[in-house]
């Protein structure tokens, strides 16, 4: 190695720098942890966001121990035999975070290799004590690779968590010298039997920069993770943690970063965190929030370009109000927007469907709301709403007029 890629190297740039941890805050969250002689990947990975994310009581628990059957060149967690499960551990995690009334927690490990589902049934317990103690709070899980561990993705999915997370951690190339117990497509082909299990479950990964790879292996690596139908992804800056883990090539700027997530998003991720200091689990509770945010948007323009119909026109993109009142009318078997329309909707349900709509509503197949509970207190007149021939109006929009 050069002289000027040592001092590249070892001399950390002002956008990375942190403070120690000192608050009361911070000391209140470590008691609990140690009170539950818990295990954190916080403390064990030397994560620069401790300070921050403690003070705000937001831990990431390291579940199955803490010593690793993996030797990866970037990680800080220690390497051996691993000693034995604790059965109590999964009520030592829930009572733990009840006490931190989390709204969100992420759950990881090491990896064990050593047991014959690498640890998935253990995950499984800890997310169902969760539930039990905890049912309000999401569960966001960042497993091992379960390599050569058949059935244990179905186990931790089977389970429900609201997140399955396993990082890819760095591009193919450079899989022998920074992760050379894993292997490249047995971790993405992990994320895509996620989604086939359970296509509703988020997904998510995250990749480390400044390892040696170049922007094309890092865009290919966003290309393979969406074809897997992963939804989020996370980028952050490797960090050395001791001279005898893998070095650090350079240091990434913060545009650099900003490329990345306009790239990534641009490939279709719901969600991208991209920063020189973006962990796993940095941020993730706000970040769960945003990620079903994103998706439920959609969701709903998928299914606005998909099935509103506007004469001579493909696509529309109606002014919506009323809450979900666009979104539950185009559930309707058969419901279709067009101009003009022949259906006078008197009172309240008139304007609302005009406002949503921007134009009167038409029922290809021939409906009428007479007799439906609730129509009167809308109706301007307390008229029945008709349209043309006979039939019940279906339930979703009963629901709106009610």
């Amino acid at each position: 190695m050069t002289q000027a890629l040592k001092t590249q190297t070892t001399k950390k740039p002002a956008w990375i720098r942190v403070r120690a941890p000192n608050s009361g805050a911070y000391k209140a969250t470590q008691d609990i942890i140690r009170e539950a002689k818990l295990n954190t990947v916080c403390e064990e990975a030397s994560c620069p966001n401790i300070g921050e994310c403690w003070a705000k009581k937001h831990v990431t628990i390291m579940i199955l121990g803490s010593v690793c059957t993996r030797s990866c060149r970037f990680c800080d967690v220690a390497t051996g035999m691993p000693d034995k499960l604790d059965p109590h551990e999964p009520e030592r995690v829930a009572t733990a975070l009840a006490k931190l009334e989390l709204s969100h927690i992420v759950i990881t490990s090491v990896d064990r290799d050593d047991l014959p589902d690498g640890g998935a049934g253990h995950f499984a317990r800890v997310i169902r004590a969760i539930r039990l103690s905890s049912p309000a709070t999401t569960i966001e899980v960042l497993t091992p690779d379960f390599l050569r561990k058949a059935g244990a993705i179905d186990v931790v999915v089977d389970a429900g968590p609201d997140v399955y997370n396993h990082n890819l951690e760095t591009v193919p190339r450079l899989y022998a010298s920074v992760r050379p117990g894993a292997r490249y497509f047995h971790s993405l082909k992990l994320l895509d039997r996620v989604k086939q299990l359970n296509p509703s479950m988020f997904t998510k990964s995250g990749l480390m920069v400044g390892l040696g790879e170049d922007k094309n292996e890092i865009y290919q690596v966003m290309d393979d993770l969406r074809a897997a139908d992963v939804d989020f992804l996370t980028l952050g800056q490797y960090l050395q943690p001791s001279p005898k883990h893998h070095p650090v090539m350079r240091y990434v700027e913060p545009a650099e970063f900003e490329a990345y997530e306009k790239m990534a998003r641009g490939k279709g991720f719901l969600m991208v965190a991209a920063s020189p200091l973006t962990r796993s689990s940095y941020h993730a509770g706000d970040d769960f929030v945003k990620l079903r945010q994103a998706r439920d948007d959609k969701v709903r323009k998928e299914r606005i370009e998909r099935r509103a119909l506007v004469s001579g026109v493909d696509r529309v993109a109606p002014r919506i109000v009323a809450g979900d009142l666009y979104g539950d009318l185009l559930d309707l078997p058969g419901f279709q927007v067009n101009l003009p329309g022949d259906l006078v909707l008197p009172g309240d349900v008139h304007v609302k469907l005009i406002e949503a709509l921007g134009a009167p509503a038409v029922f290809q197949h021939d409906q009428c709301l007479d007799g439906l509970p609730g129509v009167d207190h809308v109706a301007a007149h307390g008229d029945p709403l008709h349209s043309h021939g006979a039939g019940l109006l279906p339930e979703g929009l009963r629901s709106l007029v009610k």
